[in-house]
């Protein structure tokens, strides 16, 4: 009988490893010309894509040719930076096996991994404001995501663990792959433990677009890198900032020079969000040109580019996440939907570097290999969060008292919504199902 790629998809719980976790069985039962693997990483400190290109190149590839024939594309595309030397070497040794699979070498830049920015490097194509990749015959997906795709249609496993860089003041600069469900804190001590005295932040995914979390907070699909900076760190503090301090600073600090705007990268797409133009908002209560309207906020993917382009460390991107919250509080939806028929005709000049980006973050000396480690500790106890993904959480198919083993089902969608199936990460005992999460102990 011949297997049913979707069905598999959904059944392993497969969902955007690199991004908002997005069910991955939705967007592939689609019809697209390219199929683009996103390998970029740019995220400063990140190593797991890099890391699995390298290693898992053949199951990769197998997975892109998959998905390929599941769409209907003529083109497979793995685009990824032009230094991941390791990861090219290895796929130049197989890609020529695969037939309609090529490799795409990204310049250095931020953020060259927005799948918009990737679709346009690849392709040439813009997607249309407040868009996806589908609208230009594209379909983007992580490579976490893929190598998951193999392992469920060849080796019959589901999503059970995720692989995460240790980066910062920890002891040790790692890449391990962990069982979802075990907590931060439980998560750093396998990387020798924090280093800083003090207070300290921890990053769940990328200095730039990652999220502050506590240490009780739990690994999950999407959890891609556990950076620890001191408190006092400058990036610590230019996300703590209230919006009220900023706008004052704003107010007496803008110079007008527009370099938020002409650095942003979906600007030079020729999309119509205008940082610099937020800023007049925000601090004027006016664009200052009758034909924008505060719905450009919503064009915004919070990057965060424009603040490190401002020579007076202003913060756009946080007046347009505070306006897009407004807005939809009130009901307002995005209606600025326009195809852009080319985009800035300096665009290949306005690729900002990320050196220098780590540098302006303060993050040089933590930029070092995280080698890609095999765990050795035996994880215990889980306690796994049933929404991992976009889209309404899984619902619970298992008990308190139920004996599981690892891959097993233990919640499953809601009847007509959109969710993933969530699996056991470690064999033992339901012990509770409480607070969004199934505990498990051996």
């Amino acid at each position: 009988m011949e297997k049913n790629l979707i069905d598999i998809i959904a059944q392993s719980g497969i969902v955007g490893a690199g991004g908002a976790g997005f069910p991955t069985h939705v967007k592939v039962n689609a019809q697209a010309e390219y199929v683009i693997i996103n390998g970029a990483e740019c995220e400063p400190l990140l190593r797991v894509d890099q890391q699995l290109m390298a290693v898992e190149t053949k199951k990769i590839l197998e997975a892109l040719k998959l998905v390929m024939e599941q769409v209907g594309a003529s083109k497979g595309v793995i685009a990824l930076k032009g230094h991941y030397h390791d990861a090219i070497n290895s796929f130049n040794q197989v890609i020529g096996e695969y037939e309609g699979i090529s490799l795409h070498l990204l310049d250095n830049f931020y953020p060259a991994g927005d799948e918009q920015i990737t679709v346009y490097d690849v392709t040439g194509r813009i997607v249309p404001e407040g868009g996806i990749p589908l609208m230009v015959g594209c379909i983007v997906s992580n490579v976490e995501t893929m190598l998951n795709i193999y392992n469920a249609y060849f080796e019959d496993k589901p999503v059970t663990d995720s692989y995460v860089t240790f980066a910062g003041e920890v002891k040790n600069h790692i890449t391990l792959k962990l069982p979802l469900g075990m907590t931060v804190g439980e998560a750093l001590e396998l990387a020798g433990g924090v280093t800083v005295d003090g207070p300290f932040v921890v990053i769940n995914g990328g200095p730039m677009m990652g999220k502050h979390v506590p240490l009780d907070s739990k690994i999950t699909k999407t959890t891609k890198g556990l950076i620890v900076l001191p408190e006092s760190h400058p990036l610590i503090q230019d996300v703590k900032m209230e919006i009220p301090k900023m706008l004052h600073v704003a107010k007496a600090a803008c110079c007008h020079c527009s370099l938020c705007t002409e650095a942003c990268p979906r600007h030079t797409i020729g999309h119509r969000i205008a940082p610099n133009k937020t800023i007049r908002f925000a601090s004027y209560g006016s664009l200052c040109d009758g034909s924008e309207t505060p719905m450009i906020a919503f064009l915004c993917s919070e990057c965060r580019l424009c603040q490190y382009a401002c020579p007076m460390n202003l913060q756009p991107w946080k007046v347009n996440h505070e306006l897009k919250g407004i807005m939809a509080k009130q009901g307002i939806r995005n209606t600025l939907n326009n195809a852009p028929e080319s985009a800035h005709p300096m665009a290949k000049y306005k690729k900002y570097p990320i050196k220098k980006l780590i540098a302006n973050l303060g993050l040089t000396k933590y930029n070092v290999a995280a080698p890609l480690t095999e765990l050795t500790t035996e994880i215990d106890h889980v306690a796994i969060p049933v929404g991992q993904h976009i889209g309404a959480p899984a619902v619970p198919c298992v008990n308190v008292g139920d004996t599981v083993a690892k891959g097993d089902v233990i919640a499953k969608p809601a009847e007509g919504k959109l969710g993933a199936c969530i699996h056991a990460s470690i064999s033992g005992t339901v012990k509770a199902i409480a607070d969004g999460c199934i505990s498990i102990e051996k």
